[in-house]
């Protein structure tokens, strides 16, 4: 099955829990997204794309209707 990635930009707020267990927010800015499965989505930022976190896709769905999640293509 062929994956699609899609260049995304962060206007607002989007939380997501790190490894490690902490809370933050992903950095405002470009961003990559992914649909890995059915019901997660991979979100992908840094200069070299060092950071990354999975996130339900009603929760990218949920910033997106708010204005802090901006798919450019």
């Amino acid at each position: 099955m062929a994956r699609t990635i899609h260049q995304a930009r962060i206007l607002g707020p989007v939380p997501y829990v790190s490894d490690s267990g902490k809370r933050g927010n992903i950095p405002l800015g470009p961003c990559l997204v992914e649909q890995i499965d059915g019901h997660l989505i991979d979100v992908i930022w840094g200069s070299t794309g060092q950071k990354s976190t999975e996130l339900p896709i009603e929760e990218l769905a949920a910033a997106a209707e708010n204005g802090h999640l901006v798919l450019l293509d």
